[in-house]
């Protein structure tokens, strides 16, 4: 354990210069990570720049996705181990080919535990904030999912107000009075100040988890919430949902136990592992998606490894979306997209549609007062499905665009 003597005494709220962040990490192991075969420089051990123990920090002027892992369990529930989860994925990561893309990946090693839990959320979230402002991606390899307001506070000197996507069987609210822990820091988002957060979305909860009351919240709070059975019914609707997010963060006890067991609050229903791939791909598809953490994998519950490889296959999934990226967000420029507009009766407005030529993907435009669109710039072009243009065609107006609306108003 460590406090970082020189840089920050809690109260003081000092930053390291920048992109001076690697005080903060150890450097990992890699010769047990390498792998000696006939295919040189075509997995992941030959291409990542890592932070190791025979070599320098990674310099990070040409990255675009720089992963790190946080060895970090403190505030972990029904789930201690899982602090030792990073180094157990690399393992499997490593040993990975790259897709048809030149990957610029960097690897940063371990955030060191902190002295108090706080030093190490101050560190996760100096760090995030450091790779945002250059604009390199981090994937955070957790540790328990508290580690998630760190990555959300990554984001307050950004300047802009962003949504968030969980996927969790559960919403981690926990009570007001509650510490932070594992199963209660969403409630320590939605109440921290200076609030900058627009939407947050919950993606595969299950019923049974979850207190009645949470679900009124969400709505009365305008959140989304998505029952894993209804995820499972209209899968193609997680795409457009997806990409609407800035910030991810996943709990491996969404998927089911069968095929993830390393984790102590895993159960028999979930996400598929093909699902969380297929997600995992849409995020890395996103124009928007900005960071991503992978938390409470615990090698001690894991069998046979099953779970570490199968959250190296997540990381693989949003590195081939990301390589993949088609680069036509709407609010950029419309030059590459189709305009549809669509007269809904008894509706003033009629509601604008933009088709991408290159992706075939869907956007719907909020209108917004003039004065509102520097604000919420990255909010009022909405990602939908052809679905949602099906709907306005039988003069129904989706329920997204409601949604929305009610937000930018």
């Amino acid at each position: 354990m460590f406090r970082l003597m020189n840089i920050i005494t809690f109260g003081l709220h000092e930053i390291a210069p920048a992109m001076d962040i690697n005080i903060y990490f150890e450097p990992i192991d890699t010769e047990a990570l390498y792998i000696e075969d006939n295919e040189p420089h075509k997995r992941f051990c030959d291409i990542i720049s890592s932070n190791s123990k025979e070599g320098r920090f990674p310099d990070l002027d040409d990255i675009d996705i720089a992963i790190f892992g946080v060895n970090e369990d403190r505030k972990t529930v029904n789930n201690e181990g899982c602090a030792k989860g990073p180094d157990q994925v690399r393992k499997f990561l490593y040993k990975l080919f790259q897709g048809r893309y030149k990957s610029k990946i960097a690897d940063l090693g371990n955030i060191k535990q902190g002295y108090t839990i706080e030093d190490t959320y101050y560190a996760v979230s100096s760090v995030v904030a450091e790779l945002l402002q250059n604009k390199i991606i981090p994937v955070i390899l957790g540790g328990s999912q508290d580690i998630t307001y760190a990555q959300y506070k990554g984001y307050e000197n950004l300047g802009q107000i962003i949504n968030m996507i969980t996927i969790d069987s559960t919403f981690d609210l926990g009570k007001y009075k509650d510490d932070i822990n594992s199963q209660s820091y969403l409630s320590k988002i939605i109440l921290h100040q200076p609030n900058y957060l627009f939407n947050f979305t919950n993606l595969g909860y299950q019923t049974h988890f979850v207190d009645q009351e949470a679900i009124a919240l969400m709505k009365k709070l305008m959140f989304d919430a998505y029952r894993i059975g209804k995820v499972r019914d209209d899968f193609e609707d997680v795409e457009p949902i997806i990409r609407n997010g800035d910030l991810i963060s996943v709990d491996i006890s969404a998927i089911r136990q069968s095929d993830a067991p390393g984790n102590g609050n895993a159960s028999p229903n979930g996400f598929y592992g093909e699902e969380m791939c297929r997600i995992m791909r849409y995020a890395g598809l996103s124009d928007k998606m900005s960071s991503l953490g992978l938390y409470e994998f615990n090698p001690l519950n894991d069998r046979q490894n099953q779970t570490a490889q199968l959250v190296a296959q997540l990381v693989w999934y949003f590195i081939d979306g990301f390589y993949n990226r088609k680069d036509d967000y709407p609010m950029i420029s419309t030059e590459n997209h189709l305009k549809f507009l669509v007269r809904v009766k008894d509706h003033i407005e009629e509601i604008v549609f933009y088709k991408s030529k290159k992706s075939e993907r869907w956007w719907m435009e909020v209108p917004i007062e003039t004065s509102l669109m520097p604000k919420y710039e990255r909010h009022y072009m909405v990602p939908c499905s052809f679905r949602d243009y099906q709907v306005a065609c039988e003069n129904i107006i989706p329920d997204r665009w409601w949604q929305f609306y009610q937000k930018l108003i």
